[in-house]
């Protein structure tokens, strides 16, 4: 008798492979956004640290990205979000859309 397995049981199992794959493919697609959405307040809030470190230093009132990108206090790369959304300054406090 030969040992191995049955057509049947291969089809049942990869049913149940894709049926898992399905399942879990919107759950990680969810993770994925919400670590871009985290990740994008932390570097406002780092563009926001930036703002009171520049107007400290330079007794200003208002600043723009521009200008701490200028003065060292934030490289060019943090001033967009790793999705590629820009940040902006309103009202003395970082935000990106």
């Amino acid at each position: 008798m030969k040992k191995g397995f049955t057509l049947l049981e291969m089809v049942l199992v990869m049913t149940v492979i894709a049926v898992l794959f399905l399942l879990t493919v919107p759950n990680i697609q969810n993770v994925i956004g919400s670590v871009t959405s985290k990740g994008c307040d932390a570097q406002c809030k780092v563009v926001d640290t930036a703002i009171v470190q520049f107007m400290m230093d330079n007794d200003a009132q208002t600043v723009t990205i521009s200008q701490l990108v200028s003065d060292g206090y934030l490289t060019e790369k943090q001033t967009t979000c790793q999705n590629g959304v820009p940040i902006r300054i309103e009202n003395g406090v970082a935000k990106a859309n």
